[in-house]
């Protein structure tokens, strides 16, 4: 549930699409402007003024969703990576701003106008500052080639049918939505939904041919964009495997590999494009990528609150839980999601804005609109609450049953309960077990402040027992020594830091 209060009125994606598909219709039948890395005249619907526009607009949406790691050092050394590369790219007179996101996710984006975002995620698995700069030369290779406004440009030419499934692929890709790519064939049917859909074989491959150009410009080695790519194929097969291990099916994509699809092909065009340069370059940067991660959060931070199996904890709002033997906790940033394991029924739990009201009565009259039912008191954990079952209306009128508890917090911040489940016989089926989870809700207690505290990157020498040392030590509980090895380039037999040598780790 990250940053509580802010992250429950976040401006949404479909609200967002919303505004940058308005944009692209205003513009009418576009202009012609010169693309500044080909040099070539080309028709648009967004020309730069409004290539700013629209990606500061959106760029206030996604700190909303997202939040900034909150490390002023961390952020400047981004900042200063990307600039430098920016400097040296095909549009330096734009105000290019460079973010790092605190998401887990492994990911990374650009929004038209010169908003460049990292994950924390994806920070915690580069292994130098020359990687990190081939991932953030990729992203300003796709605005300095105007991709995004191309792509809205022939969204126009589709039709307004396929104009929302263009934005939202094109450009919403930052909201690191698993199979974002895929939106348009769902918006629309059709040649033209599938035209729009993704970025053309052709723009990956003059980004990442850009990528290259900027980093060799700033004296980093090219070839550092080929092992991005291979760290986090890496990351794909490490996640897969824990799955395995853990009985679970394999996790779908949502990293900077599914956004920017990567196949065999696309990597030998990476690989050739990087050896074309074979020039002479500075230190990759290792030492001071590694202090500048000194500390990070990795996995969950506080902000979001932390899962340690079947727990969570939110030291920030002083809240946990405990999810019912079998079933798992998701924290997602709209909300803690207690699901089963099959996924048919859940408990899922939501702060509720001031607004809704100062008493359950008032909440639940503005928050469900209730047209029938029955509010009960109760208790959960020595914190008032009241447990509401009856018949509510949504915004467009339509009745539903809901079955749901307030429940006032520390801090007198309200929280919704809501039990939800794929139709009445899966809900009446889990009732108990949602029962549990509701009655697990607590004050965070002072033993469980410990519990609560984030996981954090660390950087240390590698000891004469290597990676098996390492993870006898760490608070990773699956598949640890493969994921340090992961973290630190070591991964699927390559070659180990000998001892002595600085290594990340997590504890």
């Amino acid at each position: 549930m990250n940053q509580a209060i802010d992250r429950i009125s976040f401006l949404r994606p479909r609200r967002l699409l919303a505004l940058l598909a308005a944009a692209v219709l205003a513009a009418g039948c576009g202009t012609s402007v010169v693309n500044p890395v080909t040099g070539r005249a080309e028709r648009t619907v967004m020309d730069e003024k409004d290539e700013i526009a629209e990606g500061r607009k959106a760029h206030e949406s996604t700190l909303k969703e997202y939040g900034v790691v909150n490390n002023p050092r961390l952020q400047a050394y981004v900042n200063d990576v990307g600039q430098r590369l920016a400097k040296q790219s095909h549009r330096a007179n734009l105000t290019w701003t460079f973010t790092v996101l605190d998401s887990p996710e492994i990911n990374a984006f650009a929004l038209p106008g010169g908003y460049v975002y990292v994950t924390r995620g994806i920070m915690a698995y580069l292994d130098s500052e020359a990687e990190l700069a081939g991932v953030i030369g990729h992203e300003i290779g796709h605005v300095t080639a105007r991709h995004s406004a191309q792509r809205a440009t022939r969204a126009q030419n589709a039709g307004f049918g396929v104009i929302a499934a263009t934005v939202l692929g094109a450009v919403l890709e930052a909201q690191g939505l698993p199979g974002a790519g895929d939106v348009a064939s769902q918006v629309s049917q059709g040649v033209a939904a599938g035209y729009v859909a993704s970025y053309s074989r052709d723009q990956e491959s003059q980004a990442d041919e850009l990528g290259a150009e900027y980093l060799a410009r700033n004296q980093y080695n090219p070839q550092n964009m080929v092992d991005v790519i291979a760290v986090l194929k890496n990351q794909e097969r490490y996640a897969a495997e824990q799955a395995k291990a853990e009985g679970r099916a394999a996790p779908g994509s949502a990293n900077w590999l599914s956004s920017h699809p990567s196949n065999d092909q696309r990597l030998a065009d990476i690989k050739r494009i990087a050896a074309k340069y074979q020039g002479s370059y500075a230190d990759d940067g290792r030492a001071r990528y590694q202090q500048a991660i000194e500390g990070m959060a990795f996995g969950e931070s506080r902000e979001q609150g932390v899962t340690r199996g079947r727990n969570f904890y939110h030291e920030e709002l002083g809240i946990a839980l405990t999810a019912p033997q079998g079933w798992k906790v998701d924290n997602t940033p709209e909300a803690i999601v207690v699901a089963s394991s099959n996924g048919d029924a859940a408990l899922v739990i939501k702060l509720i804005p001031p607004q809704a009201g100062t008493t359950h009565e008032e909440i639940i009259k503005n928050t469900l609109h209730p047209v029938d039912g029955r509010a009960q008191p109760r208790s959960v954990n020595g914190l008032a609450a009241t447990h509401f079952a009856g018949v509510v209306r949504n915004s467009k009128g339509q009745q539903a049953n809901a079955r749901v508890t307030i429940v006032t917090g520390p801090n007198n911040r309200h929280y919704l309960l809501q039990y939800a489940a794929r139709n009445a016989a899966a809900l009446q089926q889990a009732l108990a077990q949602m029962g549990e989870a509701e009655a697990s809700f607590r004050p965070l207690s002072a033993a469980e402040r410990q519990a609560a505290r984030p996981w954090t990157v660390r950087i240390v020498p590698m000891p004469a027992g290597g990676f098996a040392e390492l993870a006898r030590r760490s608070p990773l509980t699956s598949m640890a020594e493969q994921q340090l090895r992961l973290m630190n380039g070591a991964y699927d037999g390559a070659a180990a830091p000998s001892p002595g040598q600085r290594v990340k780790i997590v504890q």
